[in-house]
């Protein structure tokens, strides 16, 4: 056999053997090998799918669904039950507490353990329930949302100074559901106003304690909680004025949607809930807040047909550091209750409610930056009392002046003239309210002043209005035309 011959026949047989390999290879790996399509166009494809976002309910959607499935992994909740309530921005479900240890460990804890962890109290409540504690869960609503104007709440909001995407309203549940939380775990830790034990949050799923009557069912709102008497009517009214000064004072918040659907009557005692819009008093619109819920409050109790307490009596009582005549613990709402029962006076003359309005009308100062321009001159001249007025003590007087003083800015201001820009012309006919002076009242206990075109001379007002036009038409010899005026802006702006 010659050299050839054995040379090829030797590089037969390596190919032989070569494609056997990789034979062997292409079985052992073929499951592997992706063979799908690949794209190779700019367009990107979208995978999403409206599935993903279908809701049931208005809030169960897959991926809240998700954020349930690993609390009940956690061990917070056990089982996940029907629907308490509805709202414009929630709806609450119940559910049962776990055990506490994440599934993901794999053990389970003894029974020992678990008593161990439970307080009294807790052992008391899953006594009743058949062993097992109860939770409501507040889920809010991501598709279809009602309630829109959550960014008033949240802006000047020095906690929640850091949030991005407060536009995108999706991305703003997840803020306006850790609000809430905090907001509760500030006020239950206070221990000063009673409201559920905040239990957990995880993006737009809330988890508190579930307050029922005893029968399975939830306590009833204050809408709904059947009174024995007028007796209990008013011992709750006042108990819900100590409420809102013992939030604003001890715990740092005003609710900003008190009502009478945001109040639960629970083993004879009142309960706040709903306080995801609750904000600090160093909020721009804090007081306005505090108002309206004042307001929401004397219109809920005088429905009920008993004696209510001035709107304004009520704010000064709710943002005085110290009450007249008080001698108990300012931490107390029962203190606090016995002093609105036999201190605050009733509102029971035409004369109360007329200051109610006004009141309501009034613009709320915080500090000297939200003072007008208009007012703060007269302010630093001690003849503008609107800031105290809005403090405890000389509260007739200082008030009175402020309402005076609210009525003839109003007036001052629909009698206020438009000046004349390039009439030559018209010197015969001007307001009558062009360069009037200031009218106001002085808080001194001197003979009030009384300034303005009411009670003004006749003569006095026909020499002022006369030296008026001698000014003006002064004036006007010295006034640049518009023509002129127009031409030497359009040069400087090609100047520019």
């Amino acid at each position: 056999m010659s050299v050839e011959e054995k040379f090829e026949k030797l590089s037969i047989d390596h190919h032989v053997k070569d494609d056997t390999a990789n034979n062997k290879l292409l079985d052992k790996y073929a499951h592997k090998i992706k063979n799908d399509q690949f794209s190779f166009s700019k367009v990107k494809k979208t995978t999403k799918d409206k599935a993903n976002r279908a809701t049931v309910e208005n809030v169960l959607d897959p991926r809240t669904m998700r954020f349930l499935q690993a609390l009940m992994n956690r061990g917070i909740i056990s089982d996940f039950n029907g629907c308490l309530s509805t709202g414009k921005e929630a709806n609450v479900y119940h559910a049962f507490a776990g055990d506490g240890v994440s599934r993901a460990s794999g053990t389970l804890p003894d029974e020992e353990s678990l008593l161990a962890r439970l307080t009294q109290e807790e052992r008391a409540v899953q006594a009743s329930v058949g062993g097992k504690k109860e939770y409501a869960i507040k889920i809010f609503k991501t598709s279809i949302l009602v309630f829109k104007d959550r960014e008033r709440y949240v802006d000047g909001e020095f906690r929640f100074r850091n949030s991005r995407s407060q536009h995108n309203p999706r991305k703003m549940i997840k803020i306006w559901a850790e609000k809430e939380f905090r907001n509760l775990k500030r006020i239950y830790q206070s221990g000063a106003v009673p409201v559920p034990k905040p239990v957990e949050v995880k993006n737009n799923v809330l988890v508190m304690e579930f307050l029922n009557r005893g029968d399975g069912f939830a306590s009833p709102r204050l809408r709904d909680y059947p009174y024995k008497d007028t007796d209990s009517i008013r011992q709750y009214y006042c108990t819900l004025v100590a409420y809102m000064r013992l939030m604003y004072q001890v715990c740092g918040l005003v609710h900003a949607d008190l009502s009478e659907y945001n109040v639960l009557v629970h083993n004879d005692r009142l309960y706040i809930i709903d306080v995801s819009q609750s904000v600090q008093p160093e909020h721009p619109m804090s007081l306005d807040f505090l108002r309206m819920d004042i307001k929401n409050v004397n219109l809920y109790f005088g429905k009920m047909g008993i004696d209510i307490f001035p709107e304004r009596i009520i704010f000064q009582f709710v943002i005085s550091e110290s009450l007249d005549k008080f001698e108990g613990d300012y931490k107390s709402s029962k203190d606090l209750t016995e002093y609105v029962e036999s201190n605050l006076p009733v509102k029971k003359t035409e004369q109360d409610e007329m200051e109610d309005e006004v009141f309501r009308s009034l613009y709320l100062v915080r500090n000297l930056e939200g003072l007008e321009e208009r007012d703060f001159d007269r302010f630093t001249e001690g003849k503008f009392d609107l800031l105290k007025s809005l403090l405890a003590h000389d509260m007739e007087k200082n008030f009175t002046a402020a309402e005076q003083q609210f009525e003839f800015d109003d007036e001052n201001d629909s009698s206020s003239g438009s000046q004349d820009d390039d009439g030559e012309d018209e010197d015969e006919e001007e307001s009558d309210g062009e360069d009037e002076e200031d009218v106001y009242y002085t808080t001194d206990d001197e003979d009030k002043v009384l300034k303005g075109k009411k009670y003004e001379d006749k003569d006095a007002k026909k020499l002022r209005k006369q030296e008026a036009k001698d000014a003006k038409r002064e004036k006007r010899k010295t006034k640049v035309k518009k023509h002129i005026k127009k031409k030497l802006v359009n040069k400087t702006k090609s100047k520019k």
